[in-house]
Protein backbone atom coordinates (compact mmCIF):
# COMPACT_ATOMS: atom_id res chain seq x y z
CA UNK A 1 0.00 0.00 0.00
CA UNK A 2 1.23 3.51 -0.80
CA UNK A 3 2.02 5.76 2.16
CA UNK A 4 1.36 9.48 2.63
CA UNK A 5 2.96 11.43 5.48
CA UNK A 6 0.97 14.50 6.48
CA UNK A 7 2.29 17.12 8.88
CA UNK A 8 -0.77 18.36 10.78
CA UNK A 9 -3.80 16.30 11.80
CA UNK A 10 -6.09 19.30 12.13
CA UNK A 11 -8.99 20.65 10.09
CA UNK A 12 -7.39 20.56 6.64
CA UNK A 13 -5.20 17.53 7.29
CA UNK A 14 -8.09 15.33 8.36
CA UNK A 15 -11.01 17.30 6.94
CA UNK A 16 -9.71 17.43 3.37
CA UNK A 17 -6.32 15.94 2.50
CA UNK A 18 -6.89 12.72 4.43
CA UNK A 19 -10.00 11.99 2.37
CA UNK A 20 -8.08 12.42 -0.89
CA UNK A 21 -5.34 10.05 0.27
CA UNK A 22 -7.83 7.44 1.52
CA UNK A 23 -9.84 7.47 -1.69
CA UNK A 24 -6.57 7.03 -3.61
CA UNK A 25 -5.52 3.90 -1.72
CA UNK A 26 -2.94 5.43 0.63
CA UNK A 27 -2.24 4.76 4.26
CA UNK A 28 -1.92 8.19 5.89
CA UNK A 29 0.57 8.81 8.68
CA UNK A 30 -0.16 12.05 10.51
CA UNK A 31 2.61 14.00 12.23
CA UNK A 32 1.24 16.04 15.13
CA UNK A 33 2.08 17.09 18.69
CA UNK A 34 -1.32 16.59 20.34
CA UNK A 35 -0.70 13.50 22.47
CA UNK A 36 -4.39 12.71 23.01
CA UNK A 37 -5.16 13.07 19.31
CA UNK A 38 -2.19 10.86 18.38
CA UNK A 39 -3.23 8.14 20.84
CA UNK A 40 -6.86 8.21 19.69
CA UNK A 41 -5.95 7.96 16.00
CA UNK A 42 -3.60 5.06 16.70
CA UNK A 43 -6.14 3.21 18.84
CA UNK A 44 -8.82 3.39 16.15
CA UNK A 45 -6.91 3.44 12.86
CA UNK A 46 -9.57 5.60 11.21
CA UNK A 47 -11.73 8.65 11.87
CA UNK A 48 -15.18 9.94 10.84
CA UNK A 49 -15.63 12.72 8.30
CA UNK A 50 -19.04 14.32 7.77
CA UNK A 51 -19.60 16.24 4.54
CA UNK A 52 -22.46 18.74 4.72
CA UNK A 53 -23.80 20.50 1.62
CA UNK A 54 -25.40 23.92 1.46
CA UNK A 55 -28.75 22.31 0.62
CA UNK A 56 -28.86 20.11 3.70
CA UNK A 57 -27.36 16.97 2.17
CA UNK A 58 -25.04 14.98 4.45
CA UNK A 59 -22.56 12.18 3.76
CA UNK A 60 -20.77 10.31 6.52
CA UNK A 61 -17.41 8.75 5.66
CA UNK A 62 -14.85 6.68 7.52
CA UNK A 63 -11.31 7.72 6.59
CA UNK A 64 -8.55 5.14 6.93
CA UNK A 65 -6.20 3.46 7.29
CA UNK A 66 -4.45 6.14 9.35
CA UNK A 67 -1.71 6.26 11.96
CA UNK A 68 -0.11 9.12 13.87
CA UNK A 69 3.42 9.91 15.06
CA UNK A 70 4.54 12.53 17.57
CA UNK A 71 6.29 15.32 15.67
CA UNK A 72 8.75 15.78 18.54
CA UNK A 73 10.10 12.26 17.97
CA UNK A 74 12.53 13.22 15.22
CA UNK A 75 13.78 9.67 14.58
CA UNK A 76 10.24 8.33 14.23
CA UNK A 77 9.24 11.13 11.86
CA UNK A 78 12.39 10.62 9.79
CA UNK A 79 11.66 6.90 9.47
CA UNK A 80 8.18 7.61 8.12
CA UNK A 81 9.36 10.21 5.60
CA UNK A 82 12.17 7.91 4.47
CA UNK A 83 9.62 5.45 3.06
CA UNK A 84 6.81 7.85 2.03
CA UNK A 85 5.39 7.93 -1.49
CA UNK A 86 4.08 11.46 -1.00
CA UNK A 87 4.02 13.97 1.84
CA UNK A 88 2.13 17.10 2.76
CA UNK A 89 1.89 19.94 5.26
CA UNK A 90 -1.19 21.53 6.79
CA UNK A 91 0.13 23.02 10.01
CA UNK A 92 -0.33 26.74 9.37
CA UNK A 93 2.36 29.15 8.23
CA UNK A 94 3.39 30.16 11.76
CA UNK A 95 4.00 26.53 12.73
CA UNK A 96 6.18 25.63 9.74
CA UNK A 97 9.49 26.46 11.50
CA UNK A 98 8.61 23.97 14.24
CA UNK A 99 8.48 21.02 11.83
CA UNK A 100 11.76 21.90 10.10
CA UNK A 101 14.10 19.63 12.10
CA UNK A 102 11.94 16.52 11.86
CA UNK A 103 11.13 17.19 8.21
CA UNK A 104 14.82 17.69 7.39
CA UNK A 105 15.73 14.52 9.25
CA UNK A 106 13.42 12.64 6.92
CA UNK A 107 15.04 14.21 3.87
CA UNK A 108 18.45 13.30 5.27
CA UNK A 109 17.28 9.68 5.63
CA UNK A 110 15.99 9.59 2.05
CA UNK A 111 19.25 11.01 0.76
CA UNK A 112 21.33 8.38 2.56
CA UNK A 113 19.08 5.63 1.25
CA UNK A 114 19.19 6.97 -2.31
CA UNK A 115 15.39 7.13 -2.33
CA UNK A 116 13.18 8.18 -5.20
CA UNK A 117 12.04 11.82 -5.45
CA UNK A 118 9.49 12.99 -2.90
CA UNK A 119 6.75 15.52 -3.62
CA UNK A 120 5.37 17.48 -0.68
CA UNK A 121 1.95 19.11 -1.09
CA UNK A 122 2.09 22.42 0.78
CA UNK A 123 -1.48 22.94 1.96
CA UNK A 124 -0.87 26.25 3.73
CA UNK A 125 -2.88 28.86 1.82
CA UNK A 126 0.26 30.95 1.47
CA UNK A 127 1.71 32.49 -1.68
CA UNK A 128 5.33 31.46 -2.30
CA UNK A 129 5.08 28.74 0.33
CA UNK A 130 7.68 26.61 -1.49
CA UNK A 131 10.43 29.21 -1.08
CA UNK A 132 9.46 29.69 2.56
CA UNK A 133 9.66 25.96 3.33
CA UNK A 134 12.92 25.51 1.45
CA UNK A 135 14.45 28.38 3.46
CA UNK A 136 13.30 26.74 6.69
CA UNK A 137 14.61 23.30 5.69
CA UNK A 138 18.00 24.26 4.24
CA UNK A 139 19.87 25.05 7.49
CA UNK A 140 18.88 21.61 8.84
CA UNK A 141 20.04 19.54 5.86
CA UNK A 142 23.33 17.68 5.57
CA UNK A 143 25.40 18.28 2.41
CA UNK A 144 24.15 14.96 1.01
CA UNK A 145 20.54 15.88 1.83
CA UNK A 146 20.99 19.33 0.28
CA UNK A 147 22.04 17.68 -2.97
CA UNK A 148 19.01 15.37 -2.78
CA UNK A 149 16.68 18.29 -2.06
CA UNK A 150 18.03 20.30 -4.98
CA UNK A 151 16.93 17.73 -7.55
CA UNK A 152 14.59 15.23 -5.87
CA UNK A 153 12.45 17.23 -3.44
CA UNK A 154 9.31 18.73 -4.94
CA UNK A 155 7.83 21.43 -2.73
CA UNK A 156 4.48 21.77 -4.46
CA UNK A 157 2.19 24.71 -3.74
CA UNK A 158 -1.56 24.11 -3.60
CA UNK A 159 -4.81 26.06 -3.43
CA UNK A 160 -7.09 24.98 -0.59
CA UNK A 161 -10.71 25.59 -1.54
CA UNK A 162 -12.60 23.34 0.86
CA UNK A 163 -14.06 25.09 3.92
CA UNK A 164 -13.40 23.16 7.13
CA UNK A 165 -14.34 25.22 10.20
CA UNK A 166 -12.94 24.45 13.64
CA UNK A 167 -15.01 21.72 15.34
CA UNK A 168 -17.78 22.97 17.59
CA UNK A 169 -18.34 21.73 21.13
CA UNK A 170 -21.30 19.74 19.83
CA UNK A 171 -19.14 18.06 17.19
CA UNK A 172 -16.44 17.14 19.70
CA UNK A 173 -19.10 15.74 22.03
CA UNK A 174 -20.27 13.38 19.29
CA UNK A 175 -16.74 12.12 18.60
CA UNK A 176 -13.40 13.83 19.35
CA UNK A 177 -12.10 12.70 15.95
CA UNK A 178 -15.14 13.85 13.94
CA UNK A 179 -14.48 16.54 11.34
CA UNK A 180 -17.32 18.37 9.58
CA UNK A 181 -16.56 19.91 6.18
CA UNK A 182 -18.20 20.92 2.94
CA UNK A 183 -18.04 18.40 0.05
CA UNK A 184 -16.00 20.64 -2.33
CA UNK A 185 -13.19 18.35 -3.55
CA UNK A 186 -10.74 20.17 -5.84
CA UNK A 187 -7.06 20.67 -5.03
CA UNK A 188 -5.22 22.62 -7.76
CA UNK A 189 -1.45 22.25 -7.45
CA UNK A 190 1.52 23.83 -9.22
CA UNK A 191 2.42 21.41 -12.01
CA UNK A 192 5.82 23.04 -12.56
CA UNK A 193 6.87 22.25 -8.97
CA UNK A 194 6.35 18.49 -9.24
CA UNK A 195 9.60 16.50 -9.30
CA UNK A 196 9.60 13.09 -10.94
CA UNK A 197 6.31 11.18 -10.81
CA UNK A 198 3.52 12.22 -8.46
CA UNK A 199 1.25 9.29 -7.54
CA UNK A 200 -2.34 9.66 -8.71
CA UNK A 201 -4.40 11.32 -5.98
CA UNK A 202 -8.16 11.89 -6.17
CA UNK A 203 -9.04 15.59 -6.42
CA UNK A 204 -5.48 16.73 -7.13
CA UNK A 205 -5.42 18.88 -10.27
CA UNK A 206 -1.97 19.89 -11.60
CA UNK A 207 -2.25 23.37 -13.12
CA UNK A 208 0.21 24.83 -15.62
CA UNK A 209 -0.90 28.43 -14.85
CA UNK A 210 -0.91 28.01 -11.10
CA UNK A 211 -0.53 31.71 -10.35
CA UNK A 212 -3.94 32.28 -11.91
CA UNK A 213 -5.53 29.70 -9.59
CA UNK A 214 -3.81 31.30 -6.58
CA UNK A 215 -5.15 34.70 -7.58
CA UNK A 216 -8.64 33.29 -8.13
CA UNK A 217 -8.63 31.77 -4.64
CA UNK A 218 -7.31 34.91 -2.96
CA UNK A 219 -9.27 37.58 -4.83
CA UNK A 220 -12.56 35.70 -5.18
CA UNK A 221 -12.90 33.08 -2.44
CA UNK A 222 -10.86 34.76 0.31
CA UNK A 223 -11.98 38.28 -0.59
CA UNK A 224 -15.66 37.35 -0.63
CA UNK A 225 -15.37 35.38 2.61
CA UNK A 226 -13.68 38.33 4.33
CA UNK A 227 -16.25 40.71 2.87
CA UNK A 228 -19.11 38.78 4.46
CA UNK A 229 -17.34 38.65 7.81
CA UNK A 230 -16.40 42.33 8.10
CA UNK A 231 -19.74 43.54 6.80
CA UNK A 232 -21.55 41.21 9.23
CA UNK A 233 -19.69 42.28 12.37
CA UNK A 234 -21.13 42.80 14.94
CA UNK A 235 -24.67 42.14 13.72
CA UNK A 236 -24.31 38.46 12.88
CA UNK A 237 -22.54 35.51 14.49
CA UNK A 238 -22.37 33.13 11.52
CA UNK A 239 -21.21 33.45 7.92
CA UNK A 240 -24.40 31.85 6.62
CA UNK A 241 -26.39 34.65 8.26
CA UNK A 242 -24.24 37.23 6.49
CA UNK A 243 -24.64 35.44 3.15
CA UNK A 244 -28.42 35.57 3.49
CA UNK A 245 -28.55 39.22 4.62
CA UNK A 246 -29.69 41.13 1.48
CA UNK A 247 -27.65 44.27 2.16
CA UNK A 248 -24.44 42.37 2.94
CA UNK A 249 -24.94 39.90 0.12
CA UNK A 250 -25.36 42.75 -2.36
CA UNK A 251 -22.02 44.35 -1.47
CA UNK A 252 -20.29 40.95 -1.51
CA UNK A 253 -21.62 40.16 -4.98
CA UNK A 254 -20.52 43.60 -6.23
CA UNK A 255 -17.02 43.02 -4.78
CA UNK A 256 -16.91 39.62 -6.49
CA UNK A 257 -17.88 41.22 -9.79
CA UNK A 258 -15.09 43.81 -9.47
CA UNK A 259 -12.49 41.15 -8.67
CA UNK A 260 -13.80 38.90 -11.41
CA UNK A 261 -13.42 41.62 -14.04
CA UNK A 262 -9.87 42.32 -12.87
CA UNK A 263 -8.94 38.62 -12.94
CA UNK A 264 -10.25 38.28 -16.47
CA UNK A 265 -8.12 41.24 -17.53
CA UNK A 266 -4.99 40.00 -15.74
CA UNK A 267 -5.10 36.25 -16.40
CA UNK A 268 -7.40 35.88 -19.43
CA UNK A 269 -9.91 33.75 -17.53
CA UNK A 270 -13.17 33.03 -19.32
CA UNK A 271 -15.61 35.37 -17.59
CA UNK A 272 -18.48 32.89 -17.70
CA UNK A 273 -16.33 30.32 -15.89
CA UNK A 274 -15.36 32.82 -13.21
CA UNK A 275 -18.97 33.91 -12.77
CA UNK A 276 -20.02 30.30 -12.28
CA UNK A 277 -17.22 29.90 -9.72
CA UNK A 278 -18.31 33.08 -7.91
CA UNK A 279 -21.99 32.10 -7.92
CA UNK A 280 -21.08 28.70 -6.47
CA UNK A 281 -19.04 30.43 -3.76
CA UNK A 282 -22.00 32.50 -2.62
CA UNK A 283 -24.14 29.37 -2.38
CA UNK A 284 -21.39 27.58 -0.43
CA UNK A 285 -21.18 30.47 2.03
CA UNK A 286 -24.88 29.90 2.81
CA UNK A 287 -24.03 26.49 4.30
CA UNK A 288 -25.64 26.66 7.74
CA UNK A 289 -24.48 23.18 8.71
CA UNK A 290 -20.81 24.24 8.66
CA UNK A 291 -21.44 26.66 11.52
CA UNK A 292 -18.60 28.89 10.34
CA UNK A 293 -18.37 32.01 12.49
CA UNK A 294 -17.88 35.66 11.59
CA UNK A 295 -15.17 35.92 14.25
CA UNK A 296 -13.13 33.10 12.72
CA UNK A 297 -13.28 34.46 9.19
CA UNK A 298 -12.66 38.07 10.24
CA UNK A 299 -9.74 37.13 12.50
CA UNK A 300 -6.34 38.76 11.97
CA UNK A 301 -7.44 41.86 10.02
CA UNK A 302 -3.86 43.18 9.93
CA UNK A 303 -2.84 40.27 7.71
CA UNK A 304 -5.93 40.58 5.54
CA UNK A 305 -5.25 44.29 4.92
CA UNK A 306 -1.75 43.74 3.56
CA UNK A 307 -1.18 45.37 0.15
CA UNK A 308 -1.07 42.06 -1.74
CA UNK A 309 -3.70 40.21 0.28
CA UNK A 310 -7.37 39.49 -0.44
CA UNK A 311 -8.89 42.96 -0.07
CA UNK A 312 -6.30 45.61 -0.89
CA UNK A 313 -4.65 43.27 -3.39
CA UNK A 314 -7.94 42.74 -5.23
CA UNK A 315 -8.65 46.47 -5.23
CA UNK A 316 -5.16 47.21 -6.56
CA UNK A 317 -5.66 44.72 -9.37
CA UNK A 318 -8.90 46.51 -10.24
CA UNK A 319 -7.16 49.89 -10.34
CA UNK A 320 -4.39 48.43 -12.50
CA UNK A 321 -6.98 47.53 -15.15
CA UNK A 322 -9.06 50.71 -14.91
CA UNK A 323 -11.85 49.15 -12.84
CA UNK A 324 -13.27 51.29 -10.06
CA UNK A 325 -13.26 49.18 -6.84
CA UNK A 326 -16.30 50.75 -5.17
CA UNK A 327 -17.51 47.66 -3.31
CA UNK A 328 -14.01 46.51 -2.38
CA UNK A 329 -13.35 49.97 -0.91
CA UNK A 330 -16.49 49.59 1.21
CA UNK A 331 -15.18 46.28 2.54
CA UNK A 332 -11.70 47.69 3.23
CA UNK A 333 -13.20 50.61 5.12
CA UNK A 334 -15.37 48.21 7.12
CA UNK A 335 -12.35 46.00 7.88
CA UNK A 336 -10.52 49.07 9.20
CA UNK A 337 -13.34 49.51 11.71
CA UNK A 338 -13.15 45.90 12.95
CA UNK A 339 -12.69 46.23 16.72
CA UNK A 340 -13.31 42.76 18.13
CA UNK A 341 -11.67 42.98 21.56
CA UNK A 342 -11.05 39.22 21.64
CA UNK A 343 -8.90 39.37 18.50
CA UNK A 344 -5.35 40.61 19.29
CA UNK A 345 -4.80 41.70 15.69
CA UNK A 346 -8.00 43.76 15.75
CA UNK A 347 -6.86 45.40 18.98
CA UNK A 348 -3.48 46.14 17.35
CA UNK A 349 -5.24 47.54 14.29
CA UNK A 350 -7.37 49.94 16.29
CA UNK A 351 -4.41 51.05 18.42
CA UNK A 352 -2.35 51.71 15.30
CA UNK A 353 -5.15 53.71 13.68
CA UNK A 354 -5.65 55.69 16.88
CA UNK A 355 -1.93 56.48 17.07
CA UNK A 356 -1.10 57.13 13.41
CA UNK A 357 -4.41 58.01 11.78
CA UNK A 358 -6.09 56.37 8.81
CA UNK A 359 -4.11 58.22 6.13
CA UNK A 360 -0.76 57.14 7.55
CA UNK A 361 -1.92 53.56 8.07
CA UNK A 362 -3.14 53.32 4.48
CA UNK A 363 0.14 54.76 3.21
CA UNK A 364 2.66 52.90 5.39
CA UNK A 365 0.89 49.58 5.94
CA UNK A 366 -1.44 49.10 2.97
CA UNK A 367 0.84 51.04 0.57
CA UNK A 368 -2.15 53.07 -0.61
CA UNK A 369 -0.89 56.55 -1.47
CA UNK A 370 -2.92 59.71 -0.75
CA UNK A 371 -4.75 61.35 -3.64
CA UNK A 372 -5.30 58.04 -5.42
CA UNK A 373 -8.69 56.68 -6.38
CA UNK A 374 -8.54 53.80 -3.89
CA UNK A 375 -7.50 56.10 -1.05
CA UNK A 376 -10.33 58.50 -1.85
CA UNK A 377 -12.92 55.73 -1.99
CA UNK A 378 -11.85 54.29 1.36
CA UNK A 379 -11.75 57.66 3.13
CA UNK A 380 -15.13 58.60 1.71
CA UNK A 381 -16.62 55.35 2.99
CA UNK A 382 -15.04 55.68 6.43
CA UNK A 383 -16.53 59.13 6.86
CA UNK A 384 -20.08 57.77 6.59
Amino acid sequence: MLKAVQFGAGNIGRGFIGQLYAESGFETVYIDVDAVLIATINSRGSYPLRLVGSRGDTTDLTIGPVRAVDGRDIDAVAAEIATADVAGTSVGVKALPYIAKAFAAGINARAVAGALPLNVLLCENQWHAAAMVRDILTPNLTPTASAYAATKLGLVETVIGRMVPAPSAETLAIDPLLVVAEPYKHLPIAASMIVGDLPSIVGVEPAARFDAFEARKLFLHNAAHASLAYLAYPRHQYIWEAALDPAIRSVCIEALAESREALVAEYAFVDADLKAFADDLVERFENKALGDTVARVAADPMRKLRPSDRLVGAANLCVKHGIKPDALAVVIATALKYDNASDPAAVELQATLQRDGVDEFLKSYCLIEPNTILHSLIIEEMSK
